[in-house]
């Protein structure tokens, strides 16, 4: 009879044990899972609040972009629309002192390395002054130098040479044409031979060109 009641209650204590592992177990598992979930939670209002807040910034740009505009716009006009240019020359005209000034500008610094486009402005202004040319040489690197200004707006050196033959007053004036230039030229070295009727001038110059600023419209991973 005693074994019977001590059996009983060791099945009493064992049932008693096995619910207490089984609540122990439920709360632990609750808090375990409240734990992951409330981490979830505010790593996902985090990640929000930074989705918010670069969209917020975007939008602040995007407005100030827009009210810019306007006041850009009529800058240029205003630019363009003087009736004398930089240079004092007619925007309408043809001559080598007219052009709107915007047209001036792009003329001063172009956007690529176009050292053919150099060479026929040179030949041009030579030509016009009854230069006999010898000679005009440089580095065509155009391709190289796409490369290397992709993404980049400082303005780059073109080193170029000019060999020409002519009177001493007609050197004088093209040194001085070449100072007055819109498009900007450093002379770096200048040897002249002969007579003062038959001088011949060989100039080591570099000019410059300004790669163009792209407008880059990119998407941002927002970790």
């Amino acid at each position: 009879m005693l074994d019977i009641q001590n059996s009983a209650k060791r099945v009493q204590v064992t049932k008693a044990q096995a619910t207490a592992i089984a609540t122990i177990a439920g709360a632990v598992f609750i808090t375990v899972f409240s734990l992951v979930s409330s981490k979830s939670l505010w790593t996902q209002r985090a990640y929000q609040a930074r989705v918010i807040d670069k969209k917020e910034k975007a939008r602040v740009q995007l407005e100030d972009n827009i009210n810019a505009v306007s006041g850009l716009v009529t800058s240029y006009k205003n630019f363009i629309s003087n009736p004398t240019n930089l240079l004092g020359g007619s925007p309408s005209g043809t001559g080598e002192k007219d052009g709107d000034n915007a047209r001036l500008i792009l003329d001063a610094l172009p956007s690529k390395y176009d050292f053919p486009a150099l060479t026929t402005s040179l030949e041009k202004l030579l030509v016009d002054r009854k230069f006999k040319i010898d000679g005009i040489t440089g580095t065509d690197d155009e391709l190289a130098q796409a490369k290397a200004a992709a993404g980049d707006s400082k303005t780059v050196e073109m080193p170029f040479q000019v060999s020409v033959t002519g009177n001493g007053t007609s050197i004088q004036d093209l040194l001085v044409v070449l100072e007055k230039s819109i498009r900007p030229f450093q002379a770096t070295k200048l040897t002249l031979k002969g007579g003062t009727a038959d001088l011949k001038l060989v100039l080591d110059a570099k000019t410059y060109y300004q790669p163009e600023k792209t407008l880059n419209i990119k998407q941002e991973t927002v970790k």
